[in-house]
């Protein structure tokens, strides 16, 4: 089989990610997988290393998950076809969450996606909000309006924001219940 392609992107949010062994992490929209290969490759399963990579296509599931195969067969990645909205995961299960290239984050109010990050992400936990250019203005506007301190991250093959959820406002909180 000939060797993938690995994206700039990819080799960036990896990069941002800088997932320790026993990191959980999170991809939202993992497309063929390439980011998801980069981060399990530092994940250790015997330290409580593991990633969800989520996408709402089935395409990109299939093709992560055969990208990712042995990350797959050792438990240390699960790949879910699910939109961000609908995610269901337990609440503070995720140390790092991850998007290369999602335009939700831009194209309208992020808010009920945004619920879903603040409730899976550990106290302490952090979004990273990357893109292969630079990141529309309304990324980090739509981050703060929803209760999340925003930080410019930049490096070779991308740009973006670094967010961790700050408080809870009456758009963006609601419990797991809610969900």
């Amino acid at each position: 089989m000939a060797a993938r392609v690995v994206p700039g992107r990819a080799r960036f949010a990896a990069a941002v990610v800088d997932a320790g062994p026993g990191s959980r992490v999170l991809e939202v929209g993992s497309g063929p997988g390439a980011a998801a290969a980069l981060v399990c490759a530092r994940l250790d399963p015997a330290a409580g290393g593991r990633m969800t990579a989520a996408d709402r296509s089935a395409v990109a599931v299939a093709r992560t998950t055969e990208r990712c195969a042995d990350a797959v067969a050792t438990g240390v990645l699960a790949v879910v076809r699910s939109d961000l909205a609908g995610l269901r995961l337990p609440d503070a299960s995720v140390d790092v969450a991850f998007a290369v290239n999602l335009n939700l984050f831009w194209t309208r109010d992020p808010g009920p996606e945004l619920a879903v990050l603040a409730a899976v992400l550990a106290p302490g936990g952090v979004l990273h909000v990357l893109y292969e250019g630079t990141p529309p203005a309304a990324v980090a506007a739509g981050l703060r309006r929803h209760g999340w301190d925003v930080e410019p991250v930049a490096g070779p093959g991308g740009a973006g924001v670094s967010a961790r959820y700050s408080q809870a406002t009456p758009s963006s909180s609601r419990s797991s219940a809610d969900r």
